[in-house]
């Protein structure tokens, strides 16, 4: 499962600017596209985009934070 979540990013963390945090994307709509078609229940857009940043495919820490200059790893 986690290889095919982290395909969409071809494994790399998406970072976003701190300063604007969507509730949902592009890519979090194709992800829950995709798991809609794989039987998944209860995965719109905006709970795919949350559930991408607890598991840290997306970096939304704001330049304030502690975590945001902290440099994240890809999943390679």
């Amino acid at each position: 499962f986690a290889e095919f979540c982290w395909s969409f990013t071809d494994g790399e963390v998406l970072k976003g600017d701190g300063r604007r945090v969507p509730a949902q994307t592009e890519l979090s709509a194709t992800i829950s596209k995709a798991l809609k078609q794989r039987g998944f229940k209860f995965v719109g857009p905006v709970i795919v985009y949350a559930w991408m940043q607890a598991v840290g495919i997306v970096d939304d820490h704001g330049p304030t934070c502690f975590r945001h200059a902290r440099k994240k790893a890809s999943r390679r």
